[in-house]
């Protein structure tokens, strides 16, 4: 009969823990994915890039100021969001927009507007992730604690051929050879 009571009790316990993380997992897992991949893309940010050029730029880097530089930025539509401007080199003027910047080749007039945005969902999720303040740790050490509890009990509500005992226990291992033969080989 205990043992009747503990398995209830351990059914219960992964039951209810997989119903309160799940909304965590999902966002760690989303955020997860993100991160894994973003030597191929932003993944809280869309950047749109542009190539753009201007005619008749003046011969000295000098006769631009600061209502000269909020004029090419509403060329291109965006004097509302102008912010600043800087000479990253002397041939080069970048102004700052909101969200983006644009880029002038003062010798030839060539350039790029950029503009970025945010990513719905991933933004959000990555910025959980990334773990945005005190009570956030506390929250995500308890959820990491759930996972390892949830992981545990999930061994054991299966009983039988299919349970930790047969086929589990295979599965199991697996779960556990993979990622150590990553690290043998990746390091």
């Amino acid at each position: 009969m205990p043992s009747m009571k503990w398995r209830k009790l351990n059914r219960i316990l992964h039951r209810d823990l997989g119903y309160f993380f799940f909304g965590m997992t999902i966002i760690y897992a989303l955020s997860g994915i993100a991160l894994n991949h973003i030597d191929d893309w932003n993944p809280s940010y869309s950047i749109e890039s542009e190539e753009i050029q201007l005619e008749a730029l003046p011969s000295d880097a000098s006769a631009i100021d600061r209502p000269y530089a909020m004029d090419i930025a509403r060329k291109f539509g965006e004097k509302d969001n102008f912010k600043n401007y800087y000479f990253p080199e002397p041939n080069s003027l970048k102004i700052f927009i909101e969200n983006g910047s644009i880029t002038i080749n003062l010798d030839d007039g060539t350039g790029r507007l950029e503009k970025t945005s945010r990513r719905p969902v991933f933004y959000e999720v990555n910025y959980l992730h990334y773990n945005p303040g005190n009570w956030w740790t506390w929250f995500s050490d308890i959820y990491a604690a759930g996972l390892i509890i949830i992981a545990i009990t999930g061994l054991f509500i299966l009983r039988g051929k299919k349970g930790i005992k047969g086929r589990g226990a295979w599965l199991t291992a697996l779960g556990i050879l993979i990622p150590l033969l990553f690290l043998i080989i990746l390091q």
